[in-house]
């Protein structure tokens, strides 16, 4: 009897399962840390710089070892002539020779190339830095402008109920003889340019998610979430921080790995060196020998060889050195400018939130007013509606600009986690 009701059961369990599983997926909410989360872990980027660094630390195992050594192989003095002609061990000079040589750098090439070798996974080190502080500031501007567009299109939710509303009140005002019939058609003109306005809307979306999925994949679909970052601007301490930004540290390994590479072709000029040693077997009636031999390079003409390499290396130094100042006067200025900008930005937002919005709000309570008590036309209400869906727009859109100019100098200079 229990197993009865137990099989009778199942239809209903395998109802409910199959109703649960036809649901539509429902899109996981997107945090801003979330996404910072996921860029860190999937950026093909990060995962490209994770592997020169490797490549640099593997590389500079063997930067101070020796070459490796040679095995020699031949027959020395092998007659082609006279009685011994083509015998290999008749004639008394001929050998059978096997050896080893060994080639030695001078020690401070040496030591260059070891210098050269640690400074490139400095420097590999810096750069991955770099490409961290770029992978996240650009994952929190893509994030920041996907959660503006979505902030608008739940505006655009109250623009059509308000339509809506304002369709009714022309209907009533025409019942009641206080407006025209043609009155009826604005609000439909309204709605239509709504629409226009909302399908640029849904451009924006597709550019922002296609801009953060970039960073994080597919969850760049989710929906975003939360609030607008608000992170701490210290103008004060941003200037000494400026000489310790990521892309302007990485040029301490950078110029390390170019003094080396001088030093190094400045111990051109000293002789490498090597040695040999081979054992010559001889026919058996004539005793075998061994040989020693050490083989010195003779650097005598600078002037056309190593001067010239030592030159070339003294010019990349340079070109460093003018390439950091470069990049720190570019960065003085766009901090300088992004500063500014965001104080501009800060009294946009007040003054929008505080006058452009409550007032635009106010000309549109006043002119439907007059609209209802007949004493005013349905342009108006028209021209006082569109300065206020122009208002509320641009204070997404300056918030979205203050948090995007915030991101950036948070990124630049207050984030601790590079």
């Amino acid at each position: 009897m229990n197993f009865l009701r137990y099989c009778a059961g199942w239809p209903v369990v395998a109802a409910l399962a199959t109703s649960v599983l036809a649901l539509p997926s429902v899109a996981a909410p997107l945090t801003l840390d979330e996404a910072l989360r996921l860029a860190d872990n999937n950026a093909p980027s990060l995962t490209a710089q994770a592997a020169k660094l490797q490549a640099a630390s593997s590389a500079a195992i063997p930067a101070g070892e020796l070459p490796d050594p040679k095995l020699l192989l031949g027959v020395q003095n092998y007659p082609i002539g006279g009685p011994d002609r083509w015998s290999i061990d008749q004639d008394f000079m001929t050998m059978q020779m096997v050896g080893v040589m060994q080639e030695v750098p001078n020690r401070d090439k040496r030591r260059a190339r070891i210098e050269v070798a640690e400074a490139a996974v400095d420097r590999a080190a810096a750069e991955s830095r770099v490409e961290h502080l770029k992978v996240r500031q650009a994952t929190a501007l893509a994030w920041i402008s996907s959660y503006s567009v979505e902030r608008k299109e739940a505006l655009f939710q109250d623009f059509y109920k308000e339509n809506r509303l304002l369709s009714d009140t022309v209907r009533a005002q025409i019942a009641g003889g206080r407006a025209q019939p043609v009155d009826a058609v604005t609000p439909k003109q309204e709605a239509a340019q709504l629409a226009e306005q909302q399908d640029d809307l849904i451009r924006q979306r597709a550019q922002a998610r296609a801009a953060l999925k970039r960073w994080i994949g597919v969850a760049a679909n989710d929906q975003p979430v939360g609030r607008l970052p608000e992170w701490p601007v210290d103008t004060s301490s941003y200037a000494h921080k400026l000489q310790h930004h990521p892309e302007l540290a990485a040029f301490a390994p950078m110029t390390r790995e170019a003094e080396a590479k001088v030093r190094e072709a400045e111990s051109e000029k000293q002789s490498d060196w090597s040695w040999e040693l081979d054992y010559q077997r001889r026919g058996r009636e004539f005793g075998d020998m061994v040989s020693v031999q050490f083989t010195f390079d003779l650097p005598l003409f600078p002037g056309s060889r190593q001067n010239p390499k030592i030159a070339a290396k003294h010019a990349e130094l340079n070109q460093l050195e003018a390439e950091r100042e470069a990049l720190t006067r570019e960065h003085t200025e766009q901090l300088e400018a992004d500063l500014a900008d965001y104080e501009r930005l800060n009294r946009a937002v007040s003054r929008s939130q505080d006058s452009l919005v409550p007032l635009a709000k106010e000309k549109v309570g006043l002119s439907m007013a007059s609209y209802r008590a007949g004493k005013g036309d349905i342009a108006a209400v028209i021209a006082a509606r569109r300065e206020l869906i122009a208002a509320r727009l641009k204070q997404i859109d300056v918030e979205e600009q203050r948090a995007l100019t915030n991101a950036r100098l948070y990124f630049n200079y207050g984030d601790t986690s590079q």
